[in-house]
């Protein structure tokens, strides 16, 4: 799953209004972070992540294992922030950050 440049323009307009979900410190990819980005993702589809580790190198180690473990893709990150996606194929469109934000004034 590769996005277009359009597809990340629009992810990027929507994510501007959403908050980190999940965060990940020192201790790593525990069980429960793992259960928790999977739901989130399923329920959300474009998602927020926290990385509240110091070195640069250390946040793109675990974001690699993030998208490893999760199967989604990186829209941005800026600094300490991951803005996540993933494809739902059952997503609500209540919970759906993509399906909520559908008729945003930045997407066509």
């Amino acid at each position: 799953m590769s996005l277009s440049q359009a597809q990340k323009k629009a992810f990027r307009s929507i994510g501007h209004y959403l908050s980190p979900v999940v965060t990940v410190s020192e201790n790593g990819l525990s069980e429960g972070v793992l259960a928790e980005l999977d739901r989130a993702l399923t329920d959300h589809e474009l998602i927020k992540v926290k990385l509240a580790l110091a070195e640069r190198d250390d946040r793109a180690t675990m974001l690699d294992e993030l998208l490893k473990a999760s199967n989604a893709e990186t829209v941005q990150t800026i600094g300490k922030v991951a803005l996540l996606y993933r494809a739902s194929p059952q997503g609500n469109p209540k919970l759906s950050n993509v399906k909520r934000f559908e008729n945003h004034h930045g997407r066509r």
